[in-house]
This record gives C-alpha cells, structure tokens and sequence, in this order.
C-alpha cells in the first residue's frame, strides 16, 4: 500500500569544494562533492569539474574553506507538525484516542509543515524526519518520511506510509484502564494487537480467494494497514522500553511473521542478544529526559553504546518535541562521551535511521545517485561548539547561519 511520493522540484548544479568530506560509508577525505539536478553526481579527493552547467551556464561553486561536509541528518521519530510547538491542545494531533485501533489513521493527515520545529530541524542539520503517531493506543496509525522543508507536506514525502506504529506498555495500559475498558492491563493491549492481526490474515486470505464463489469484499482501511506489515511491505514501529515488554514484541512479530522495529528500547540492552539473533534494529531516545515514568528508570545516555556493543543495529531519536530535534547530534555527542563510537554516532542519525524509514537508497550518506541532501558544518558536528552553516535538500538551498546578525535565515517554502 505504499504511495507514490511528490518530490519537491530538485535544485541546480554546483559543486562544494575544500571540504572535508564525511561520506558515512566510506573513508573521510579532503575534496569535491558535485551536485548535477539536485544530486550527488560525482565525489571525490581530486574531481575534475566541468567549467560549465548542463544548462551552459557556469558551475556554481562553494568553497568550504576546509570545513565538514556531511549529509543531512535523519531522525527516525518524531511528531514534527503533529505535535506543534507553541500552539497547546489546539496543535496536538498525535493521538486518535477514541479506539485501541486506529490503524486507518495517517500522520500525513495532521502534520503543519509551517509548525516551527521544522525550521529548527534544519538548524540542527537534520534534513529528513519520520513522523509517527503518538503511544495512546495499541495500534496508533500510519507513519510517514518526510524532508524538512516545504509548503505542502505532498511535496515533502520521502516514503508513505513508512511503517504503522504501535505501543506497549504503560502509556496504552493507562489512557484505557482510566477508562475502566479494553485494554486496561498488558494482558488486553498484546490481546488487542494480536486480534487485529489475526482479523487481518483472515481479510487478506479472503482476498486472495478466487472463483464464482468469492463474493466482492468490502475494503477496509485498518485491515489494509496491517496487511501492509503482514506483506512486509511496510515495517511494525513498536513502541516500547522495559525489557519484558520488548520479549512481548518479539513474541507477536514471530508469530504473524511481520519486520519489527523497536522505537525507543530503554531496557533493550538488558536482551540484546535476542535483538542481535533476529537482526531487529533499535531506534533508542530520547535521551536527554528525566525519569519522568517507571519504564524509564534505566535510561542511561550510556545504552547506546551498550547495544552498538553488542551488535544492535541502532539509531538515535528525539522523540520530538520531548527532546527538542534541532538537538539530535548532542544526544549522539553525550552517547560518545558515555561510550559510544564516534562513527557508529554518525552512522546513527543518518544512515541506520534512513535504513528504518526504508529510503537509504535515496538519503543518508554521501554517494553517486543520491538525493544532495548536504550540510556544511563548521567543524566536527560532535562537538558541541560546532554548527550547522548552510542545508541543502535535493540540492536547494534551505538553511544559513547568518553570523553577523547570529541568525539562521530558512529559505522560503516552495
């Protein structure tokens, strides 16, 4: 069921020049990235340009001065233009708490790209997003990959949906048990997610089933959601911290057959082994948060490296606006300092979360063919010191820290 994404119109040809390269995959060098049509056309320590554009104008070029160049960092779960900063009850759209299953539901629908986050998603570097639904419900609704700059939130889509979410543990048990229903114990919400996927296999047998007997069968948007997963066209976004709760979603995903994300994993190191065997990633965060719950009371900025450690394919979140996004590359800088590897941090707010979102072939590192998702830093972005100087997504140009009026300017929504 995955939708054709309206790209936004690509930017022009140019070429950055002087840089010190990070490629993500790949050795750092000292060079040339160009851009041809808003992509990576060529990269490398000694590239030779071609004096014009392809239009026969001449090439557009940025002298880095030495300065880092990465690609646009990527944050596997949000709730940007779902949750809008500054607007209370009236911009919260993340939860439809009206039923344990609101598979049907799509974050596309509620999300304001003109909600401030976005704007400070490009300060932090950060070019690309996923947006969830929120934990009220075992099944929440569907998830979508979006770049961070746009008017219509069509033009921004990376992949949709992107994955359909789902929660465990207290957050579903406590919105329904207040309410006295269904579910009120960990017991009822597993109950519920299993029910909804078993009504579902029966859905897409019956559809399968061919003959003059097979009688139409009405299209029913939840079940098509969960057949989506079922399919494995689109991966189960599993909310969820203390470890039990995590051997819950293991449970469930063996059973149905479906690809499993764990989004957040607090505990997930107390069982990384069993993570590692069955080669489920771990989106972990956000970090830089209080205790403010009981499944909260291992968080600990050094379980990132735990699970990198142990061989957990892992990613770092905001969860935003709990951590706000633009500080996404300082919760991986105090993973380092607690532990983890500095590529592995990298690797962890570009490559491994665009890999979750399902459009690494598109974003996440520096290579030929890929979307001119770029920021130039000043320096080493895992230094707390460091900025984000100028964005480009697809080539445009997005974002610039002006640094005489010390102001990020963003480019105009096209």
């Amino acid at each position: 069921m995955t939708d054709t994404p309206l790209h936004a119109a690509p930017g022009g040809d140019f070429a950055v020049t002087d840089a010190f390269v990070v490629p993500i995959e790949g050795v750092p060098f000292t060079g040339t990235v160009l851009v041809m049509d808003g992509v990576i056309a060529a990269l490398g320590a000694d590239l030779r340009l071609p004096d014009l554009t392809e239009g026969g104008e001449p090439l557009p070029v940025v002298d880095a001065g030495g300065r880092w160049l990465l690609p646009g960092f990527v944050d596997a779960h949000t709730h940007l233009g779902t949750h809008e900063e500054a607007q209370g009850w009236a911009g919260n759209d993340t939860n439809e708490l009206t039923d344990p299953n609101t598979a049907a539901v799509r974050a596309i629908d509620a999300i304001n790209p003109f909600d401030l986050g976005f704007d400070d998603a490009l300060s932090g570097g950060i070019t690309a997003v996923n947006v969830n639904p929120g934990s009220g419900n075992p099944i929440g609704g569907l998830c979508v990959a979006l770049h961070t700059h746009g008017r219509v939130v069509d033009a921004m889509v990376l992949r949709s949906p992107s994955g359909l979410k789902s929660a465990l543990g207290e957050n579903p048990k406590r919105v329904y048990g207040d309410r006295k229903q269904l579910p009120s114990t960990r017991l009822g919400v597993a109950a519920v997610i299993r029910s909804a996927f078993a009504e579902a296999r029966d859905y897409l047998d019956r559809r399968s089933a061919t003959g003059p007997e097979a009688a139409p069968l009405p299209t029913d948007l939840r079940l098509e959601a969960l057949s989506a997963v079922l399919r494995r066209e689109i991966p189960w976004r599993q909310h969820c911290h203390r470890a039990d709760d995590i051997a819950t979603a293991l449970r469930i995903a063996e059973e149905f057959g479906f690809r499993l994300i764990i989004d957040h994993g607090t505990e997930a190191h107390l069982i990384a082994d069993l993570l590692v065997e069955r080669e489920i990633p771990v989106l972990i965060g956000p970090l830089m948060t209080s205790r403010s719950k009981v499944e909260l009371r291992e968080r600990s900025l050094a379980n990132p490296g735990r699970l990198a450690a142990a061989g957990v394919e892992i990613s770092i979140i905001t969860d935003h606006p709990v951590v706000p996004v633009q500080y996404l590359v300082h919760q991986a800088t105090l993973a380092v300092k607690e532990g983890l590897d500095p590529v592995t941090a990298l690797r962890a707010i570009t490559l491994h979360p665009a890999r979750a979102m399902g459009v690494d072939d598109r974003i996440g590192s520096l290579a030929v063919g890929k979307s001119a998702d770029l920021v130039l830093w000043s320096g080493d972005p895992l230094d707390v010191m460091q900025r984000a100087e100028q964005v480009w997504i697809a080539g445009r140009p997005v974002y610039r820290w002006d640094a005489q009026q010390r102001v990020g300017v963003v480019a105009p929504r096209a």
